[in-house]
């Protein structure tokens, strides 16, 4: 029975009869015992010849060939594989595995006839587990094959191998960001991760897929490299490797290409006409950096835009007379003539011709004529009364002369009387403001006119002084109110109703929209402030006074006797924004400071002002060059001074603090601080802010962290823009260190509650590329981790915030907040309210320690007492140099200065004038 149903097949049954055959089949029975899977083997033998047999003749020849041979698998995950064989003529199919059979059971066998021959058709399956596979060979190649058998004999298949499909996480090489220029070969490198079957490659251009059938300028190289042949502007992009095999996708950091374009000069234009109508004269021509323009940080032009030639003009020449020529002989009809010509000189270049008569006729009066005496006669009284109508007409255009040359002596008289009335110290400073007109004040007191601080009237302008207003003129009214006589020009308008101005706190109380428009229509400088919140503004005199720019660290300190007296400025400070200005920057140069503008450009200044800005170095020299570069009236950018290398000679010199830069400058204009860094460990101070809605109805919350130079302007200018979008200020702003390493900056949120939160970001982390950041030039950087509570009752989070430079040291952030929880215009003061020390207190310092001392008690021991001796070299090339260290006491003790603090300075030098700081207000 168990032989019957191992065979399964009638026909052997009936041939069961055969003695032989029991012997066989015992044989096998007892090799059954030794090896099972040589008797499956055997017995399939056999009843290949019984079933062979059965065939026809014509078959018995025919050696099994296979329709169908095992292909090589893969096993992803845990799903096994299924290999298949198919042979015919084929009376057994049998797979081995590494050299074993495969046992029977395992076998799926199905039978069938081809019709077309009758030849038998067998297909034999098996299924091959992960757990086979790693059982005997782990991770290496696991192989499989299938025998035919025929009555002729036998035939295998090809191998069949069978591995466990994986792609690692890490790729080997990731692509690195570039920056390159236009036109220029970029190689991209990418070794995807391992992986079987090994990974396909394919690159991504900001998430688009790149094919470089469509677009030939892309090459992918056999080794899943990434070539752009011509680098194009398009081509600025983000550039990520992705490799993908059956069982997963892997996507590499993001590479940064950027293409820049340094500028390029357009063809010279044509010589402009000369400048001189007659004689020597200039002519110019320009060019301008836009062929092409310089883009995404590419260099700027070098050299002129501008050249100037000298010309000479031809003048015009008037035509001149020549000499008359002779008398004509009489002629019949009792005349002769004599003629002259335009030719000495004859008119050219557009000169005048001669004016007058060419040809003149007169009376015969030779005996020659032909006439009676009567006629003669008669011709003498006509000539007599001739010459005495012109004695007449002489005489009466030499006395309309006399008179008009009378008059115009009266004239020039009477104006300069009347010139002489005004006050000739008070500067039209519209010619350098084109924005107001200046008062006539006619002082009777010249000892006390340098503590009159009046501004001229703008017309729509209200100004304010604080302090005591003393008259310049005899009469006061029975308040004791001074009175002033102002003259009003052709652009000032006289107060209505005898109104007087307000003077209070030392504030404009202008409309700043009305300043700004009267400064647009200024011509001398190419880009004015339209910022009215980042603006301050006043109206000045001798006495000097500060603008600050409220939460920005930018103020102008103008000290007294900076302004001539008598001159009268309004003078403005506006921090501009960086997109409206941009900086030709080159190399490893980055801008460290606002730009700051005061003006107007052209003043006149007696003293040097200072200017007072923040900055976001490290404060390390050794590790930066330092430059003040100001913008010229032609837009251009010039240094103007290498900080430590300071000449005293030249119009500007700077003070270089931790966090400040303070800018000693005799003119007004556009400035900046640029620095340029010396080596690797070059850093600037980044200022991290973290925002957030100030409400959340929806599970989704998001927290922006900003990335900005440490400077108060940046800051200032991020709050407004939060404001608008109804953000709030979740955690203190921090300080990070951002080194000149070419590496980019990277961000991530780490440590929440799980219960509770989670983040709806795919990669790990979020990065900010290194040049944004070094450049400077690039507002509201920053990053928005979008996070997700499980529930709306969910409303604390605590995390951590971690920050770091790639290959560099990094700063973590505890982050702990509940989520259910008028920008000022510019301040002026003008001046005593605008200063610590009193004048008159400034005075008496400046007298008294001016003098150099044996025993060096003067303004030497003044500066190394306050700590500025090292700018003595300085203070030397002054003609006051108690001032000049006042000054910059000044800006830096604005809102902290004790004048208790240097009373005890000048009593420790020995001065008996440190008692001044006793005096009465009244003096003061």
């Amino acid at each position: 029975i168990c032989i019957i149903h191992f065979c399964n097949d009638t026909r052997l049954i009936l041939l069961l009869g055969t003695p032989l055959l029991y012997l066989i089949i015992v044989f096998h029975f007892l090799l059954l015992i030794n090896s099972p899977q040589q008797f499956d083997m055997y017995l399939s033998i056999i009843y290949q010849t019984v079933f062979d047999s059965t065939l026809p003749a014509s078959f018995n020849d025919l050696l099994p060939h296979f329709l169908i041979e095992p292909d090589d698998e893969y096993i992803v995950k845990n799903k096994p594989v299924t290999l298949t064989c198919r042979s015919t003529p084929a009376t057994q199919i049998y797979f081995k595995c590494n050299g074993e059979w495969v046992h029977q059971d395992d076998h799926l066998i199905e039978r069938t006839v081809d019709p077309a021959t009758a030849l038998p058709i067998m297909q034999v399956k098996i299924d091959i587990s992960r757990q086979q596979v790693e059982k005997i060979f782990g991770l290496d190649d696991y192989w499989c094959h299938c025998v035919a058998w025929s009555t002729t004999g036998t035939q295998k298949s090809q191998k069949a191998y069978v591995r466990i499909a994986y792609l690692r996480k890490n790729f080997e090489e990731e692509p690195i960001g570039k920056e390159v220029a236009l036109d220029q070969e970029v190689l991209l490198r990418c070794h995807p991760p391992e992986g079987v079957p090994p990974a396909e490659v394919e690159w991504q251009r900001n998430e688009d897929v790149i094919d470089p059938v469509t677009d030939p300028n892309f090459l992918v190289t056999a080794d899943h490299n990434l070539i752009i042949k011509q680098a194009r502007l398009a081509d600025t992009a983000n550039y990520t490797c992705v490799a993908k095999n059956i069982v997963a996708r892997r996507k590499s950091s993001s590479a940064t290409v950027l293409v820049y374009v340094n500028g390029g000069w357009s063809t010279w234009t044509t010589w402009s006409a000369c400048s001189a109508v007659c004689g020597r004269g200039w002519q110019r021509r320009s060019r301008s950096c836009t062929n092409p323009t310089p883009l995404n940080g590419g260099v700027a032009c070098d050299g002129q835009n501008v050249q100037k030639s000298a010309c000479t003009a031809t003048c015009p020449v008037d035509g001149g007379w020549s000499e008359w020529s002779k008398w004509s002989a009489c002629g019949a009809d009792c005349s002769m003539w004599r003629s002259r010509e335009c030719t000495q000189p004859s008119p050219g270049t557009g000169g005048k011709d001669c004016q007058g008569i060419d040809l003149q006729s007169l009376n015969c009066t030779s005996q020659q004529c032909p006439q009676s005496k009567s006629d003669k006669i008669l011709s003498l009284e006509t000539i007599s009364a001739s010459g005495v109508e012109d004695v007449a007409l002489y005489v009466g255009i030499v006395a309309v002369a006399l008179c008009l040359t009378l008059l115009l002596i009266v004239v020039v008289l009477v104006y300069r009387r009347k010139k002489e009335g005004l006050d000739a110290d008070v500067a039209d400073s519209s010619i350098l403001t084109t924005g107001f007109q200046p008062m006539g004040i006619k002082p009777s007191k010249p000892e006390n006119s340098h503590l009159l601080t009046i501004q001229p009237d703008l017309t729509t302008t209200t100004t304010s002084y604080q302090g005591t207003l003393r008259s310049r003129h005899d009469g006061t009214n029975h308040t004791g109110t001074a009175k002033f006589s102002l003259t009003n020009g052709p652009l000032l308008d006289p107060l209505p109703n005898g109104s007087h101005h307000t003077l209070h706190n030392g504030k404009l109380t202008t409309d700043p929209a009305e300043f700004m428009t009267r400064l647009s229509s200024q011509t001398y400088f190419k880009t004015l402030p339209h910022d009215v919140t980042n603006t301050s503004y006043g109206t000045f005199n001798f006495l000097g006074g500060r603008l600050t720019i409220p939460n920005t660290g930018i103020s102008l300190l103008i000290p007294p006797e900076a302004i001539p007296r008598g001159k009268i400025y309004e003078i403005y400070l506006t921090a501009q924004r960086k997109e409206d200005l941009r900086l030709p920057l080159a190399g490893c140069q980055t801008l460290l400071s606002p730009i700051v503008s005061c003006g107007p450009p052209g003043v006149v200044l007696t003293r040097p002002v200072i200017l007072s800005m923040d900055h976001c170095s490290d404060a390390c020299p050794e590790n930066w060059a330092v430059r003040l570069k100001k913008q010229n009236y032609e837009g251009v950018w010039e240094d103007v001074l290498m900080i430590g290398e300071e000449l005293f000679s030249e119009p500007y010199y700077c003070q270089l603090e931790a966090e400040t830069c303070r800018v000693f400058s005799e003119q007004l204009g556009r400035f900046s601080l640029v620095g340029e860094s010396l080596n690797m460990a070059a850093a600037k101070r980044l200022r991290l802010v973290l925002f957030s809605d100030a409400y959340c109805s929806t599970l989704e919350y998001n927290i922006r962290v900003y990335c900005m130079d440490d400077t108060q302007d940046v800051f200032k200018e991020v709050m407004q823009m939060e404001r608008q979008l109804g953000g709030r200020l979740i955690d203190e702003p921090h300080v990070l260190l951002f080194k000149d390493s070419y590496h980019n900056l990277r961000l991530s949120i780490h440590d929440m509650p799980q219960a509770h939160w989670r983040s709806k970001l795919l990669a790990g982390y979020q990065e900010i590329p290194f040049y944004h950041i070094w450049n400077g030039s690039q507002r509201y950087l920053h990053c928005t981790f979008t996070l997700e509570r499980l529930s709306l009752s969910t409303c604390e989070l605590t995390c951590q915030l971690c920050v770091w430079q790639v290959e560099g040291e990094g700063q973590s952030f505890s982050l702990d907040f509940n989520i259910a929880k008028t920008n000022p215009n510019g301040m002026a003061l003008a001046g005593p309210s605008a200063f610590q020390i009193p004048y008159l207190i400034r005075q008496k310092i400046c007298s008294s320690l001016d003098t150099p001392c044996p025993n060096g008690a003067d303004w030497r021991l003044l500066a190394q007492r306050l700590k500025l001796d090292r700018h003595m070299s300085f203070f030397a090339s002054k003609p006051s140099p108690t001032s000049v260290i006042l000054d910059l006491w000044e800006a830096q003790h604005f809102h902290s200065g004790n004048l208790n603090q240097l009373a005890t300075v000048m009593a420790d030098i020995g001065k008996q004038e440190a008692m001044i700081f006793l005096v009465s207000d009244g003096e003061c």
